[in-house]
């Protein structure tokens, strides 16, 4: 997918508007698929793209949030956590399946299916511009505001 347009698709959104992809055609995107709302490492690494959040407007940046979580839970989460950027809802996993974050996960001892914390920045032309995998959230978002400033 690297280098290559990514294909449309919409998603229930938090704030009332579902989200479209080819809407924010223009705009460089973060989507950052994260395992389940209100878990440590999810709150951690929401944290870290809100508390950068301005920066990544001065980059002309839009980011979005996308877990397997209802959109109620999205919103007691964003609501929670003052995160000024939207959740999306892939309660169906086809967009997790669209970037391939769907993997069998070791949870206490027992093989477990989720989705595997990850990032996709898409450049305003649509085009997947870079991924990361696994990713480890310290340093993360810091990491990600980088690459998309030298967008």
């Amino acid at each position: 997918m690297l280098g290559k347009p990514v294909p449309d698709f919409s998603l229930p959104s938090t704030g009332g508007a579902p989200f479209r992809l080819s809407d924010a055609r223009g705009s460089k995107l973060v989507l950052y698929f994260y395992p389940k709302d209100n878990t440590p490492g999810c709150t951690l690494e929401g944290a870290d793209f809100r508390d950068r959040h301005k920066e990544f407007k001065r980059a002309g940046c839009e980011v979005f949030g996308v877990s397997r979580d209802s959109l109620a839970s999205h919103e007691k989460f964003k609501d929670k956590m003052k995160f000024p950027f939207e959740l999306l809802s892939d309660e169906d996993e086809a967009v997790c399946k669209q970037f391939g974050v769907m993997k069998m996960k070791n949870m206490y001892g027992r093989k477990v299916r989720g989705i595997e914390r990850s990032t996709f920045v898409v450049d305003d032309k649509g085009v997947l511009a870079r991924e990361w995998r696994g990713v480890r959230v310290p340093g993360h978002a810091e990491e990600v505001l980088n690459f998309v400033k030298a967008l």
